[in-house]
């Protein structure tokens, strides 16, 4: 389960980045024709595609939201200036933060993390911990 949740929150992420760098339409993301198979030729299981639709449908359906979320939390950064690849991580994990209350926020911002490490610059994941630290924190008082 935890495995196949990973890869869903990658191949969000891996979408959230089409979808806004690329220009590709929410459908065509939605469709996850690019991800037929993961990084070890494994085919995609149903949970985990459902999981990353889900994640890539409700970031972009509430993007303005998650957003002004994510502009208000800046702290010494210009929205239009954060990296494409830290902003596809946040928008999923914003998400996940405020519509997904099931999951913990911890594991919300580990997995965010994790894949920060893994697919942004250097030190991407600090910035990316710093912004959802701060979210989570606001979040939780609501």
């Amino acid at each position: 389960m935890k495995v196949s949740r990973r890869k869903g929150r990658i191949l969000a992420f891996q979408g959230l980045y089409s979808w806004d760098v690329g220009g590709i339409n929410k459908d065509e993301v939605l469709a996850l024709s690019w991800a037929v198979e993961d990084s070890d030729g494994e085919v995609l299981d149903m949970e985990t595609s459902t999981f990353a639709r889900v994640l890539i449908a409700g970031a972009i359906e509430n993007q303005a939201q998650i957003d002004e979320l994510i502009k208000s939390n800046l702290k010494g950064w210009n929205f239009d200036r954060v990296n494409k690849v830290s902003l596809a991580i946040l928008r999923m994990s914003v998400y996940a933060l405020l519509f997904q209350k099931e999951v913990p926020a911890s594991i919300v911002i580990d997995e965010a993390i994790d894949i920060a490490k893994e697919y942004g610059q250097d030190d991407a994941f600090k910035f990316v911990n710093a912004v959802l630290d701060n979210i989570n924190r606001i979040l939780s008082q609501r």
